[in-house]
This record gives C-alpha cells, sequence and structure tokens, in this order.
C-alpha cells in the first residue's frame, strides 16, 4: 500500500480547502489536498456560482422593463436553454481541469479519493477505482469537507428522490412545476430562477415568513416580489409527507390534509455536515457531527489536548455557513498552522492574522433575489437577545436619488442597528435593486467600529445608493 508525508493534509478542494493549503504552503509547508469530488468544491459547480449565473439572467431582465427607454427595446424573455448554457459555461462544464492546474503550480499535491481518518495525523484515502493510500501528517489535519442538504424525517420524501440544491442549480431544464419546501435562502433565490424560467412554483413554509434570521422587511419584500411573478408563497406549511405519482411527478401532503402536486420538488430546508463515514470516532468523535473550533480553528477534540493537530474550516465548524466566511477562516487556519509548526509564537497583534473573530458577530451575507437583500452583522432582535442597549435607523431606499436613476419604480429599504453605549453601527440591512455592491461599506463600519461621528466624514457619491448612508445617519440624529 502506498503511503506518503506531508506536513499538512487537507481533506476537501473546495474554496477553503484550497485557501488552508495555500496559506499554509506560502509559509513553508509542505501540503496535499485530499478530494472526492471535483476540485474547487460546492462553491464552484453546485452552490454559489451555478446559482448566481443563473439569477442574473432575470435581474438583468427585470431591471432593463423598468427603466422607460429600455423597456420599449425589450420585446421577449428568457430562453431557458441559453441560460442554463451560460451556468454551464461559468462552471467550466463541471471540467475542474484549470483548478487541478491551479494547484500544481502553487506546489500543493492532490490525491483524489476519499479519505478517512485512521488516527491521530493518519488519514486513509480510497480511490473510485479501489486503489488505497495512506497519508500522514507531521503537523496538521484540516477538515474542510463543507456542508450537504439535509433532508427532513417526512414520510416518503427520501424515496420520492427530491431535488437538494446541487440538482436545482445543476437542471438542465425547467420542469413545468415546483414545489419548494423552506423558506431561507436557497429556496427564496431557487424561487426566483425557476419563476422567471416559467415554472408554477409554490413555496411551503412552515414559518411566518421568509429569510427568518434576517430583519423582517427583508422577507417580506421578498415575499411581495415573489407573488407578483406568480409564485405561491404559503406560510405556516407543514409537510408531512411525499411520493412520486405515476405520471413521474411528486405528490406533496400537508399537515391540514391537503395535496399539491407539481413536477418536481426542491428541499431547501437545512444543512448537515459532510462527516459521515470520516473516521471521526478513530480520534474520539461521533461521525456525523458538525465539528465545533475556537478562534485558530482548532477541533474541541480529546486527541488535540496534548498536540493540537485537527482543525476544521469552513462549513463543518458551523461558525458561518458561507463561502467568504470559509476562505476567511482558511486564510486564518493556515497561518496558524504554520506557525504552530515552527514553533512561531500566535502573536495576534496587530491585526489578528492567526486568529478568525469576525465570523461571531460581523458575517456579510447577499440573498440574491429581486430585491436583493444584503445584509452585516446584528439585527435588531438578535442586539437586543445579546443584551445590547440600541437604537436603530430606518430609510425608504425609493426616496435616494440613486435609485430613481436605477429604476422608475424602486422598491426598498434600509436599517442600521447602533450601539447606544459605544456609538458604532452593529449591523446593517439593505434590501432593493443592486444593494449588494453597498455591503461591503457596511461590512467595514462593522468590522471596523468606525464611531458614527466619523461615518459623518465619510461622504457618499451622488446620485448613487449609497447616499442612503447620509440619509440613515440624518433619520438617526444623534451625531
Amino acid at each position: 500500500m502506498p503511503e506518503h508525508t506531508y506536513d499538512l493534509v487537507v481533506i476537501g478542494a473546495g474554496p477553503v480547502g484550497e485557501n488552508v493549503a495555500d496559506y499554509a504552503h506560502r509559509e513553508g509547508l509542505t501540503t496535499v489536498i485530499i478530494e472526492a469530488e471535483l476540485v474547487g468544491g460546492e462553491c464552484s459547480y453546485w452552490a454559489c456560482m451555478p446559482s448566481k449565473a443563473l439569477l442574473r439572467p432575470s435581474a438583468v431582465l427585470r431591471a432593463a422593463q423598468h427603466v422607460r427607454g429600455a423597456a420599449q427595446a425589450v420585446t421577449g424573455g428568457l430562453t431557458p436553454a441559453d441560460v442554463f448554457a451560460r451556468r454551464d459555461a461559468i462552471v467550466g462544464d463541471y471540467d475542474d481541469g484549470s483548478q487541478v492546474e491551479w494547484l500544481g503550480s502553487v506546489g500543493i499535491d492532490l490525491i483524489r479519493g476519499r479519505a478517512q481518518l485512521t488516527g491521530v495525523k493518519q488519514v486513509r484515502v480510497t480511490a473510485i477505482d479501489g486503489t488505497v493510500v495512506d497519508v500522514t501528517a507531521r503537523d496538521a489535519v484540516a477538515v474542510c469537507t463543507g456542508s450537504a442538504a439535509l433532508i427532513p424525517p417526512v414520510t416518503g420524501l427520501v424515496d420520492a428522490a427530491p431535488w437538494t440544491s446541487r440538482e436545482a442549480t445543476g437542471a438542465s431544464e425547467a420542469p413545468a412545476s415546483l414545489v419548494i419546501v423552506g423558506g431561507g435562502v436557497v429556496a427564496c433565490e431557487m424561487a426566483t430562477v425557476y419563476a422567471s424560467l416559467g415554472a408554477t412554483v409554490t413555496m411551503l413554509v412552515r414559518g411566518r415568513g421568509l429569510l427568518s434570521g434576517m430583519e423582517p422587511f427583508a422577507g417580506e419584500l421578498v415575499t411581495d416580489a415573489l407573488r407578483q411573478r406568480g409564485v405561491d408563497v404559503r406560510f405556516g406549511a407543514e409537510t408531512t409527507a411525499a411520493h412520486r405519482t405515476d405520471e413521474g411527478g411528486v405528490e406533496v401532503t400537508l399537515g391540514d390534509g391537503g395535496t399539491i402536486t407539481a413536477a418536481q420538488i426542491l428541499v431547501a430546508t437545512g444543512r448537515t455536515p459532510r462527516t459521515d463515514d470520516f473516521g471521526l470516532a478513530s480520534v474520539g468523535l461521533a461521525n456525523g457531527e458538525w465539528l465545533p473550533v475556537d478562534d485558530t480553528l482548532l477541533v474541541d477534540a480529546p486527541t488535540n489536548a496534548d498536540e493540537p493537530w485537527l482543525y476544521a474550516v469552513g462549513d463543518v465548524n458551523r461558525r458561518a455557513l458561507l463561502t467568504h466566511e470559509g476562505k476567511y477562516q482558511a486564510r486564518a487556519a493556515g497561518r496558524v498552522i504554520a506557525a504552530r509548526a515552527k514553533g512561531d509564537p500566535l502573536d495576534t497583534a496587530p491585526w489578528g492574522r492567526h486568529v478568525a473573530t469576525a465570523d461571531e458577530r460581523s458575517v456579510p451575507q447577499v440573498t440574491f433575489t429581486d430585491p436583493e437583500v444584503a445584509s452585516v452583522g446584528l439585527t435588531e432582535a438578535a442586539a437586543t437577545k445579546a443584551g445590547l442597549r440600541i437604537r436603530t435607523a430606518e430609510y425608504d431606499l425609493s426616496h435616494v436619488a440613486g435609485a430613481s436613476v436605477l429604476s422608475d419604480d424602486y422598491v426598498g429599504r434600509a436599517k442600521i442597528v447602533i450601539d447606544d453605549e459605544r456609538e458604532v453601527v452593529l449591523g446593517a440591512t439593505f434590501v432593493g435593486q443592486d444593494v449588494g455592491e453597498l455591503l461591503q461599506s457596511a461590512t467595514v463600519a462593522v468590522v471596523g467600529e468606525v464611531p458614527i461621528q466619523r461615518l459623518w466624514h465619510a461622504v457618499p457619491s451622488y446620485p448613487t445608493l449609497s447616499e442612503v448612508w447620509l440619509r440613515l445617519l440624518e433619520t438617526d440624529g444623534r451625531a
């Protein structure tokens, strides 16, 4: 049986694993990545990139339809085949050759196959053809396996072979009708996609609103927009059973005894860690569980007590299930692994290169619905729950001059949450066309803890959406 030894063994070749390996390798460590699927991972082929590729055509079309002078030139609708073809181009036709080439160009080795921990710093890799390779890490193993779609325990649902986010972003044609179970980001984005491609879409949401973890107005505005597109959004709708019909469609039974029949069903109810059958028991952990970590991304595990060696980075640690946050963690993890390997002190000054802390209360996220939702930091509810003394300021984005330039009937809203004691912004939420580009300024304000009085001197350009910052400060009226 072949055996290999490296300073660092990274399991998972998504953006997170690539960055852990790259940043450690820059510091002089020999590194290898183990991957069972495509190099580039979930984000590149089945999540971020394909979903945004599918969403963009409808966003552009609707933007043109809402601007006089351009609207008259829009004489047709989307052609689904062209939308899917553009998606294929953006994901490189599901060929990871360029990303494999990049790994080689920076000196990172790749072993293809399924990895399993067999002991401290020991990994066994089984290739598709059954070949087995043992790999030993001198210093560390980083688990970057991500997460998978969670299928809830609904009678018959697994046997009904539902779509998850992978099938929804990878489809080659739009079903005539689609039932979506869930009301979070994936559910809302895919409802937007398939409604724009002509499907009859029904959303079954167990709660009382969409995007429940965000400011309530975000879900309300997205609900209004989806319903205007013809999406049937049902709240308080519990899915109790599902089965395939003789015609190949799916019938869904609801908690009130009613049924819905559609050509396809998409389940978007959460995520589960990719740690099944992973050998975690060999190092004192439970298979199938999330891997809790400290701010250096070191796993809370018995075998880490005497010598730190096992790290979990990205979705698999459940801190923030977003690609950009996983990459942020990865940059810290790669550096800290190298520092510990070389015996260097973990000096966090001046900017904390060896720790990840911004994924606790400063997480930015864009939901690419129409309208977009962009948020960072704490919502009003979360800040209140944390016991902070706060105040808020809200503003109608349609009243900003930049909005009238973008659209003849702009709909949107903005809100900031302010720490009443420290006079800094704790969180911000924007809803409206193109608000995703407002988010980095908000993230800098939150992470940098920029005092409200200093923000007055950050003058926004006119006429742009960014002028909403001035209007929010005027609405607050404290500085």
